[in-house]
């Protein structure tokens, strides 16, 4: 088998399309496997550009509806920049805390949700549903595709930063109208993801909220319908018992 390029019948450039080998197949899935929600782990050390660059180039090689690539990714360092949306958050999760049943919210409240101040980076992950102009290939009847596509960026982004070594915590709790005028993200830019990052003591076996036992882990053979909604995939679910990530998170 070749490993060049051969032309497509539109006389375009195609790579070969075999499967990895083994042990490039199973780094891949180990780095799903692997990968944790990082909120109190997080060590000081800064993160070098050359990685940071790789994790970003990763990020943006996520596919995007008709190749709008809407995502932007601000970097925050400074510590003044970081407390302001550490407010931001102890506000919104006040607020959260509230809505939990009441014998939930003394769990709730000792969870650790975020790692702001500690991580020696927090990147915030846009999108601008305007990028791929007026009407956007792919777009014209869903219309939060853009949205779909940062959040591609986003887990290519975490993947790699896995893959290096590195930890990431998405914080959702938070308003965003606030978070935008803290960074002076433009009105008609929409929030995506807040991350923390940098690197960690250790990352958990299993989920943290698993292990604290806030929820475990659906089976997937309940999630899978065959050509029809509630129709058991019974083939499918017999494999999935042989079948295991490279850990069991």
């Amino acid at each position: 088998m070749t490993d060049k390029p051969t032309p497509s019948s539109s006389g375009l450039d195609l790579q070969p399309g075999a499967a990895f080998a083994e042990t490039d197949r199973q780094a891949v899935y180990q780095a799903i496997a692997t990968r944790r929600d990082v909120r109190g782990e997080f060590l000081p050390d800064p993160i070098d550009d050359a990685t940071l660059a790789r994790i970003l180039t990763a990020a943006h090689h996520a596919p995007s509806v008709g190749l709008s690539q809407p995502w932007d990714f601000i970097l925050v360092r400074s510590p003044r920049t970081r407390q302001k949306i550490a407010e931001i958050f102890a506000d919104a999760n006040e607020q959260a805390a509230s809505l939990f049943p009441e014998q939930k919210q003394a769990q709730y409240k000792a969870l650790k949700l975020e790692g702001i101040a500690t991580a020696p980076l927090n990147v915030c992950v846009t999108s601008d549903p305007t990028r791929g102009g007026p009407v956007v290939l792919g777009a014209t009847h869903m219309r939060d595709t853009d949205l779909f596509s940062t959040v591609c960026a986003i887990q290519n982004f975490w993947l790699a930063a896995r893959a290096e070594g590195i930890g990431v915590g998405w914080v959702s709790i938070l308003d965003p109208a606030r978070v935008k005028v803290a960074l002076g993200i433009p009105d008609h830019i929409r929030l995506v993801g807040y991350l923390c990052v940098g690197h960690v003591r250790g990352f958990f076996g299993r989920p943290e909220l698993e292990q604290r036992g806030w929820r475990t882990r659906t089976p997937l053979g309940e999630l899978i319908h065959d050509e029809f909604w509630g129709t058991p995939a019974d083939a499918v679910s017999q494999a999935l018992a042989c079948t295991e990530l490279a850990s069991n998170g």
